[in-house]
């Protein structure tokens, strides 16, 4: 029995030197029983009785390693999802940012981390295009979107969305910002103008700074404690003064950062640097 369990746990090892071999996915990023979860979606769609089966059906076929990126990074998402913490940012956190930002440069940066398939970087987006109105244009504005998985980060690059997305978007934004072809939604050409998206590892990739604003939100739920105390801190980092840091609403600040960050709203899960 003990050989049994020693046996699976080496499988499982060999599996997760092997994805991040070959996906770049760094697997101890996360917590084991959400990714064995996850793993578990793709044994039983393979009919892989074991991870040593899944490993032997990953080396023999190239094409189960999309599949498997996409339900090891999968996101149920839509625009201004939890709409509770999009009122505070829509009256509260783009009023302040856009106040002190009202001389000089008039430069905006937001960092929406873990972004998917773009819905977040969008709605806010749409939201400071709406407070601003006409002066909109005069504010050098970029919405910077990470995430680790390349076809979420196409699909945030197009502006193509489909009905299940747009739930909650209310209907003068849908009038305003989106084209209509068939059954999918085209956000403007305004609005994707001031979004970029790209790949990154939010564990070993390059740090970044020099933002107002970081959103991260039901990101860092899945992360092992430790790591989640680093990212915090990171994105503490990331900010200028006084810059805004939103996270989901069953995350927690935890480690260092809990002490450094002041809480702005804490029911919304909205801090302050």
């Amino acid at each position: 029995m003990l050989e049994t369990i020693q046996k699976r746990d080496e499988d499982y090892e060999m599996l997760k030197i092997l994805i991040q071999k070959k996906l770049g996915f760094n697997c101890e990023q996360y917590k084991d029983s959400h990714f064995k979860r996850r793993i578990d979606v793709r044994l039983r769609a393979t009919n892989s009785k074991t991870y040593k089966d899944y490993v032997n059906l990953l080396q023999s076929n190239d094409k189960e390693y999309p599949e498997l990126m996409e339900t090891l990074t999968v996101n149920v998402t839509n625009f201004f999802r939890n709409t509770e913490v999009y009122d505070i940012v829509e009256k509260e956190v783009l009023p302040a940012i856009i106040k002190e930002k009202n001389t000089g440069l008039r430069s905006i940066r937001i960092w929406s981390a873990g972004c998917s398939i773009g819905v977040e970087a969008y709605s806010i987006a749409m939201l400071l295009h709406h407070i601003l109105g006409d002066d909109f244009k005069k504010f050098n504005i970029k919405i910077t979107g990470t995430d680790i998985d390349k076809e979420s980060l196409l699909k945030a690059q197009k502006g193509v969305y489909s009905n299940t997305e747009m739930k909650d978007v209310r209907p003068a934004f849908l009038n305003k910002y989106f084209t209509k072809e068939g059954n999918n939604y085209i956000i403007s050409d305004e609005l994707r103008n001031i979004a970029q998206f790209k790949k990154q590892d939010l564990i070993s990739g390059p740090k970044m700074n020099g933002f107002d604003a970081v959103f991260c939100r039901n990101v860092t739920i899945y992360f092992q404690k430790e790591l989640q105390e680093k990212l915090y801190m990171d994105f503490y980092n990331a900010l200028g003064k006084d810059g805004f840091f939103v996270m989901g609403k069953t995350e927690t600040l935890i480690g260092p950062s809990k002490d450094l960050y002041k809480a702005y709203n804490s029911k919304e899960r909205i801090y302050q640097k």
